[in-house]
């Protein structure tokens, strides 16, 4: 019994410092969004799921209007923890590349690899028993989506989650907790 997974980057949103849960979409995010919705729309999504930050979770609201679905909040699906200090851009691409050659390093504060993975795991482990056999969308971010498909396929690591776009859509197909193929959905 196949069991497919949309897994849905959030769009396009505004970086500010300490709003990391609420800030919403920009509006090419909110346009994007909308692309989100035609795409997915008649896929035949039984169950939308997301992370709680509002980024992803707006990202999948026109979806689930129009499906007439509830999305289900689901904690453990929120982006990794960087770092409890603010750390820019330039010094966040050689830090997640170390992360990822070493699992189990964290910048002061953050989450390593290691410990995103297996909360999000646990999860998505979760909805792929619970719902066996349907199609689910989930509202994910870049780095929390890369190690939930590189558990189960060592292929997705740093170079993958680097050529990711905001949005972006991969079609995961599952026979029981096995991944058998991964399809980018979403055309720029």
């Amino acid at each position: 019994m196949k069991t497919i997974v949309y897994m849905v980057r959030h769009a396009e949103s505004p970086y500010t410092e300490g709003t990391e849960r609420t800030r919403g979409l920009t509006l090419k995010g909110k346009v994007n969004a909308a692309k989100i919705t035609e795409i997915l729309k008649d896929e035949g999504i039984h169950t939308i799921i997301s992370s709680p930050y509002a980024r992803a979770f707006l990202t999948l609201e026109g979806l689930a209007t129009a499906l007439e679905l509830d999305i289900r909040i689901m904690e453990d699906l929120r982006e990794r923890h960087f770092s409890d200090d603010m750390i820019t851009h330039e010094e966040l691409m050689p830090a997640s590349k170390r992360m990822f050659e070493d699992p189990d390093y964290a910048l002061p504060g953050g989450e390593s690899n290691t410990v995103c993975q297996n909360r999000a795991v646990d999860v998505f482990k979760q909805i792929l028993e619970e719902y066996k056999g349907t199609k689910v969308a989930i509202g994910t971010h870049g780095h929390v989506m890369t190690l939930m498909m590189n558990y189960f396929d060592a292929s997705y690591g740093f170079d993958f989650t680097n050529q990711t776009s905001k949005p972006d859509i991969y079609k995961l197909q599952f026979e029981e907790m096995e991944l058998e193929k991964v399809t980018r959905v979403w055309e720029e």
